[in-house]
């Protein structure tokens, strides 16, 4: 390939803006006035808080589990900023659903139990390989980026500002995945087809992610993802998969508190250290 098709991705984009917002500070939400603004529900605002915090929470965790298994230190360094975006994300909407409900950022995180969490199901896997992780990147990133972008504009400016906040960072994480898809859809035989098959595994869980909820404060339409999506696989030559969605269980899913079996062990791995010295101060 002589060029590369998605520098627009990242057109506003400078390095400027790659930090893990949200870290560093004992509260991250400290100085702001974290008021309900009238005519919010503050319930509702709580759990869509929580729900968009335990995406960021968990896939975190997930993309930390491959420090040290990366193809290269580039890689990893990558990678690593990435999940660090992603921690300090989770952070900030967990102490805003936190202030709401009058519990902290850690007692979110670390004692709840499995089915109190609100994520969607697409980022609880394992992956399997490098074409798996940045295939379920680009998935994620791409609709992640287009509900901050909504959130931006919230009538919640504490969920405004951390929508446009993350929207750079979301840029970034959906234009490093999509230039890996491609290079590895338009490489050689084998990482085409590894990066195919990382697809159709994935692709089970996309359906969730559009699927109206009462959780969800703000939607997207599936179409603002797949436009992004299309174009990626054109250019690397790779196919839309063609597979059913991932069954609901008595009609709930992530966003209901019914998760794979995945969650329940990574849970468990996330939250060992703080249930085991729960008066321990860091």
């Amino acid at each position: 390939m002589t060029e590369n098709p998605y520098g627009w991705l990242a057109d506003e984009h400078t390095d400027d803006h790659r930090w893990a917002f949200g870290t560093g500070f004992t509260d991250p939400l400290a100085g702001i006035d974290t008021t309900v603004p009238a005519g919010l529900d503050a319930g509702a605002l709580a759990t869509f808080c929580l729900a968009l915090g335990d995406d960021a929470l968990v896939y975190s965790h997930r993309l930390q589990e491959w420090m040290t298994r990366m193809p290269e230190l580039e890689e990893e360094t990558a990678i690593a900023n990435i999940a660090l975006d992603l921690l300090g994300q989770a952070r900030m909407l967990l102490a805003r659903a936190g202030a709401i409900v009058g519990k902290s950022e850690d007692e979110l995180a670390f004692f709840r139990h499995e089915h109190e969490f609100r994520n969607v199901r697409l980022v609880e896997p394992s992956d399997h390989d490098f074409a798996e992780l940045v295939g379920r990147l680009l998935v994620f990133a791409t609709w992640r980026l287009a509900l901050f972008e909504r959130l931006a504009e919230h009538a919640d400016p504490v969920l405004a500002a951390i929508g446009a906040k993350g929207v750079n960072e979301l840029t970034y994480h959906r234009d490093y995945a999509a230039q890996w898809v491609v290079r590895l859809g338009d490489g050689t035989e084998l990482s085409r087809q590894r990066m195919q098959t990382a697809l159709v595994n994935l692709w089970p869980y996309l359906d969730e992610l559009f699927r109206p909820h009462d959780v969800d404060l703000v939607t997207i339409q599936r179409g603002e993802v797949d436009v992004v999506l299309d174009t990626v696989f054109a250019t690397a030559g790779l196919e839309r998969p063609d597979v059913p969605a991932r069954a609901l269980v008595g009609g709930r899913a992530g966003r209901d508190g019914v998760h794979t079996e995945a969650l329940g062990y990574l849970v468990a791995e996330l939250q060992s250290v703080a249930r085991a010295h729960p008066d321990a101060t860091w």
